[in-house]
């Protein structure tokens, strides 16, 4: 497995594996499937109602809990800076782990305007060394410019949409500025399409990988971390068998060129759902 080192020197594994629309009694199963291939990062969330199978799965693995990277997110009902302190531990409480790796604010919401009082709050637990590592989901820049200008700590990661038809170039261009891992949702378009392309199928073919195995492998390349989902065994395999091969100058190019410019994925700038 390869790994990111954080801007402060934690390193991660580049590719995780996701449980976003997981049910919580599916989601022991399925992270054990995802642990016994190899996977040692999972990523959750509050809103997803299912950290307690992770952390079932987690604690029945037997993987020594310092081999694992375990993060989970701040939800937008709780943005004030008690809120979200009272958040973290329900977190951890669910999980039933004394730490967690990485603990992100799951979006800005900015027409609550509180995401730099959640920050403050992420600021405390990082410091408390309750959460390795802090960071942000869905910002855009400018909501990462104000925390820079309004706060003392730049966040560890990013984790935005991001697949060859959404690539991102100015948002990781502003991430790489500022030491900030830009990680990937939706790393596979969620079924849209995107996995049918014909070139994506052709590099595929190239290599003796499916279009799955040539879209993470492209994200690995441009250093992107990911975390694909999927509750099928097989799939579950493939999609971490992407280390045997590399993309070449022309199959990059040729990935280059499928950029939509547009999101399947909520907007940052308006999306406010308390759930």
């Amino acid at each position: 497995m390869q790994t990111i080192t954080l801007n402060n020197g934690l390193t991660m594994p580049q590719l995780g594996f996701g449980v976003w629309q997981v049910p919580d009694a599916e989601a022991r199963s399925v992270v054990a499937e995802a642990l016994a291939a190899g996977y040692r990062s999972i990523d959750t969330a509050a809103i997803y109602g299912n950290e307690k199978g992770v952390g079932l799965a987690l604690r029945d693995s037997g993987v020594p809990r310092e081999d694992l990277f375990v993060t989970t997110k701040l939800w937008n009902t709780e943005h004030s800076h008690d809120d979200a302190l009272r958040a973290f531990d329900a977190s951890l409480d669910r999980l039933g782990v004394d730490y967690v790796d990485l603990y992100l604010i799951h979006w800005p919401v900015p027409s609550r305007d509180r995401y730099v009082d959640a920050w403050r709050a992420l600021e405390k637990i990082a410091a408390e060394g309750r959460a390795r590592a802090v960071g942000v989901s869905n910002f855009n820049a400018k909501h990462l410019e104000r925390l820079f200008a309004e706060t003392g700590l730049v966040p560890a990661v990013n984790q935005v949409e991001l697949h060859p038809y959404f690539p991102q170039a100015q948002l990781r261009a502003l991430h790489a500025e500022h030491g900030i891992a830009t990680e990937a949702w939706s790393p596979l378009g969620q079924g849209r399409g995107l996995l049918e392309d014909a070139s994506l199928v052709a590099i595929g073919a190239k290599h003796g990988k499916t279009a799955a195995q040539v879209v993470l492998r492209w994200h690995l390349q441009l250093g992107n971390l990911v975390i694909p989902k999927s509750v099928t065994p097989e799939r579950i395999r493939q999609n971490i068998d992407v280390f045997d091969f590399v993309l070449d100058a022309g199959d990059l190019a040729a990935i280059a060129e499928l950029d939509r410019g547009g999101r399947i994925g909520p907007d940052p700038d308006t999306f406010d759902w308390m759930g």
